[in-house]
């Protein structure tokens, strides 16, 4: 049930940073192209809500399946040797995301010791800056997720988008309706 909740939140997350995001920007093109003005914080604004769903679509993306990845090499293995492979992987990956925490909570830190503010917003920059810690606490969170279900048995590692096995699908398609039409 948390696993659900967390599923619903992070996607309404995401889902209100790419709307407010392609909001901002229509309205930036809009105001700076028509109008002839720009409004100075939809810039800064616009970037810092792109990090946050990058941020926070990374473990989403994971959770989905849809990163992109060479496992060309591993498939070669039986499931076994290839569970081997995912939990090193995994283990790399959560090493990533520790490295990454511990420096951005050092850094967010020293934001909050010093007390500056964005740029051309009023918000303290560690508070804008704090999806370091918090995306990354996702992916972990995924990745562990992923690590449980590899030692269970329950999975061989990450499973990757296939381009190459998307392609050839999609030209399938366009074959098969070439020669109906």
């Amino acid at each position: 049930m948390i696993s659900r909740v967390l599923n619903q939140i992070e996607e309404g997350v995401i889902a209100l940073l790419l709307v407010g995001m392609t909001l901002l920007v229509f309205i930036e093109v809009f105001d700076r192209f028509v109008l002839g003005q720009g409004i100075l914080w939809m810039e800064e604004l616009t970037l810092h809500l792109s990090a946050w769903m990058v941020l926070f679509g990374t473990s989403w993306v994971l959770k989905q399946g849809g990163h992109i990845g060479v496992d060309a090499f591993v498939k070669l293995f039986p499931s076994g040797v290839q569970r081997v492979f995912g939990l090193i992987a995994v283990m790399g990956s959560l090493l990533y995301c520790g490295l990454i925490m511990y420096g951005g909570w050092i850094y967010l830190a020293k934001l909050l010791q010093i007390g500056i503010e964005l740029e051309d917003i009023p918000i303290p920059k560690w508070t804008a800056h704090s999806i370091l810690v918090l995306g990354m606490a996702l992916l972990a969170l995924r990745l562990v997720q992923l690590l449980w279900r590899i030692i269970k048995g329950e999975d061989t590692g990450f499973h990757h988008a296939d381009e190459a096995e998307e392609a050839l699908e999609e030209l399938s398609k366009e074959q098969q309706e070439e020669t109906k039409g």
